[in-house]
């Protein structure tokens, strides 16, 4: 079994993302029969897009799994549904691009609900003491740009590939730097994301043996 994973760079004048970290932490853990590929993305319109569906094409794997930061969040947040548009609210994106009031894509719909075990994903978490929940809202930045144009690829090549985005809260590290912020540990954060890889791995088992595979 195969499993992407994705995180970002930093952005907004910060020196750290939890979700970098995560990236290169999680990539040194053994998940028996899953096999994980980690990627970090750009936070720039489009570009962060592309890059991830270039490497999912190449490794065609069984699920997606995208992470970015939601400073100010309380919780671990999986995503239920991404919007077709691009509107900066607050930070320009690390090319200098600020966007309002665009589709990613022209004609494409106007959400697209993640295939990810979300509702799981959160019971999960929270039996092992992780705060989760599930968001309705992805925004309109760098993680809805990506989430929006991973779902709409996977929808019209009709692939069976799960996928979705989890935002995560900032970071101890990071809230060090901006005191005001909520925050979780890295290592909770690095748990949480243990406990999403294996609730994702054991959706893709369930339904290979529903389909008698």
């Amino acid at each position: 079994m195969n499993i992407l994973l994705s995180g970002f760079e930093p952005f907004g004048g910060s020196p750290i993302n939890p979700t970098q970290q995560l990236m290169e932490q999680i990539a040194l853990e053994d998940f028996g029969d899953v096999k994980l590929h980690t990627l970090l993305l750009p936070v720039r319109y489009d570009d962060c897009a592309e890059r991830l569906l270039e490497e999912t094409t190449r490794l065609r794997p069984d699920a997606v799994i995208a992470c970015g930061l939601a400073a100010g969040r309380t919780a671990v947040t999986p995503e239920r549904i991404a919007i077709n548009v691009k509107d900066t609210e607050a930070y320009a994106d690390n090319a200098g691009r600020s966007p309002q009031d665009e589709p990613i894509r022209a004609d494409g719909p106007d959400g697209l609900f993640a295939t990810l075990p979300i509702r799981r994903i959160v019971e999960e978490l929270k039996a092992g003491d992780i705060p989760a929940s599930v968001s309705n809202t992805a925004g309109t930045y760098i993680c809805n740009n990506t989430m929006y144009a991973l779902l709409d690829e996977l929808n019209r090549a009709d692939s069976d590939t799960l996928a979705g985005f989890v935002h995560f809260p900032a970071s101890t590290a990071l809230a060090s730097l901006k005191p005001s912020l909520p925050s979780l540990p890295q290592e909770t954060l690095l748990e949480a994301l243990r406990i999403i890889v294996s609730v994702t791995a054991e959706a893709v088992r369930n339904r290979a043996a529903a389909a008698g595979r």
